[in-house]
């Protein structure tokens, strides 16, 4: 059997870390990600599943349920996106299968995603010049789905002066450099 290091999305041994004049953006390879999509007859029963996996209820249109160890947020009819700590929950597809049962179709998403962590005081210009996104209006909590540089993100909100940024794994250097840009451009 071969030994293999893993790497971060940006291709370093170590999360990769950007400042720009007091904002920073962090590669933050500590999630684990599965979809979970209601069951055909089964979204009210999913739903539940969900609202008592995370203790609250379900997040609904544009919103994003952070709790401990997983956290979710809507993707789009009876479909979110769960998140828990790598280190805890690996097999996190599995646990999920196992809640949630005959009510959902559950796909391991860890490998697929990127995940930046973007905080400080100009998250909100460095936003306005990347994504359409009215990110003024957008409270702690929220999640919505856009485009950045012609790729396919996530923006979450987590607070005032941070958001959560995910997009494909495949186009990580791309998306790095795009948000990069805008943060020099902005800042």
């Amino acid at each position: 059997m071969h030994d293999l290091t893993p790497l971060c999305a940006l291709g370093g041994a170590e999360p990769h870390t950007d400042k720009v004049a007091g904002v920073t953006l962090t590669e933050t390879p500590g999630h684990t990600l599965a979809s979970v999509a209601a069951r055909l007859g089964q979204e009210d029963a999913c739903t539940k599943h969900l609202g008592t996996l995370l203790g609250s209820e379900a997040p609904g249109v544009g919103s994003w349920v952070r709790s401990e160890p997983i956290s979710a947020f809507w993707t789009g009819p009876d479909q979110w996106m769960l998140s828990a700590p790598y280190d805890t929950h690996e097999d996190l597809a599995a646990q999920l299968t196992a809640h949630f049962g005959a009510t959902a179709a559950i796909t391991e998403q860890t490998d697929a995603w990127v995940w930046f962590d973007m905080q400080g005081d100009g998250v909100e210009q460095v936003m306005q010049l990347c994504a359409n996104i009215d990110i003024e209006k957008m409270p702690v909590g929220a999640a919505a789905r856009s485009v950045i540089h012609y790729m396919g993100v996530y923006v979450l909100r987590s607070a005032p002066d941070a958001l959560t940024i995910l997009g494909g794994r495949s186009s990580a250097g791309s998306l790095h450099h795009a948000l990069l840009t805008a943060m020099r451009s902005a800042l």
